[in-house]
């Protein structure tokens, strides 16, 4: 379908790309062309010398019965130059319509899930994807994102996520998605997740000092694109930089940020032995610690103290009538 409505445009628009999905693989060859570029999840086949800001966007896609918004669209949304055109078409209806206030409201909202994630303490980290090159660099990355920011961050394997799976955590301040450009969610309207979900590209803006600001920062879709190695990496400053005491005030709560304490290499973290008497050792962990302070920590076993009893046979049938109840 692209290729049939590109043959027809390209007598009009002489200079014309068409883009394809980005279908990231755990092997490390590839047979893209060299030239091809790749962000926001889709490849461009760009000239040499030509910039993808240079170039306007129409974008085909989407359903009329799914009235959310396509995660793919919202990629290119975000990632866009705001001073260049955007239209999309929706096949089913043919509507045309204009994205560029759309857009406008999607990047506000991304300044405000970087304004969360500053605010937040605990982060989940979401693995999405255990098949993609470079994911276990990338996990290990956020982590030490994140305690160098003074947060804690916990690793939670739980497949698609879904408001019901994240709602089992309320523990958690904001959670961070690692998976590939294609895995990303789309923007959920409000009240669907009990907290924010996020993408590295976010939480590296929130907890690096080093990032450039907003307007001048790249809109990184896939997470290797933080890694050393890529071009738009930014090292973490050193803990005796400035840039971790510069004052920041929160656009949301309106307090004051304390700097974050850093942690050296060789600190032992959740692994450091607590002295309790008389001469007694115990393991130091903030996840036993906040679950000891929670008024319920689950079921009860009272070992030794209920008396030992035959097993004895139960009702039969199903809920709505077992067969020692009488009929009503």
């Amino acid at each position: 379908m692209a290729e049939a409505l590109a043959t027809l445009l390209r007598p009009k628009y002489q200079d014309l790309l068409v883009s394809s999905p980005a279908l990231h693989l755990p092997v490390e060859s590839s047979n893209l062309e060299p030239e091809h570029l790749e962000c926001f999840g889709r490849h461009f086949p760009l000239a040499p010398g030509r910039r993808l800001e240079e170039y306007g966007a129409f974008y085909v896609g989407g359903t009329e019965a799914n009235t959310d918004l396509d995660p793919d669209l919202s990629r290119l949304l975000l990632g866009w130059a705001p001073g260049r055109p955007f239209s999309s078409c929706c096949p089913d209806t043919g509507q045309i319509q204009d994205e560029s206030a759309r857009a406008g409201r999607l990047r506000a909202r991304r300044l405000y899930l970087i304004e969360r994630a500053r605010d937040a303490r605990v982060v989940g980290l979401l693995v999405g994807t255990l098949g993609v090159a470079r994911h276990r660099e990338a996990l290990a990355h956020l982590r030490k994102l994140t305690q160098a920011a003074g947060k804690r961050s916990y690793v939670l394997a739980l497949g698609r996520p879904t408001p019901a799976k994240l709602a089992n955590f309320p523990e958690m301040d904001v959670f961070v998605l690692l998976a590939c450009p294609l895995g990303a969610l789309a923007p959920h309207p409000s009240g669907s997740f009990f907290r924010p979900v996020l993408t590295p590209c976010e939480l590296e803006a929130a907890c690096n000092p080093a990032w450039p600001p907003p307007g001048l920062a790249p809109y990184l879709t896939h997470y290797a694109d933080l890694l050393p190695g890529s071009p738009f990496h930014v090292p973490l400053p050193p803990p005796e930089s400035e840039l971790w005491d510069t004052p920041d005030v929160s656009l949301i709560s309106g307090e004051l940020r304390p700097p974050p304490s850093w942690k050296t290499s060789d600190d032992p973290g959740c692994s450091a032995l607590t002295p309790r008497p008389p001469l007694h050792l115990a393991e130091s962990s903030p996840a036993a610690s906040f679950l000891n302070s929670r008024s319920w920590k689950g079921l009860e076993p009272h070992l030794g103290q209920t008396p030992v009893t035959e097993a004895v046979s139960g009702r039969r049938g199903i809920a709505i009538a077992y067969e020692n109840e009488g009929s009503s």
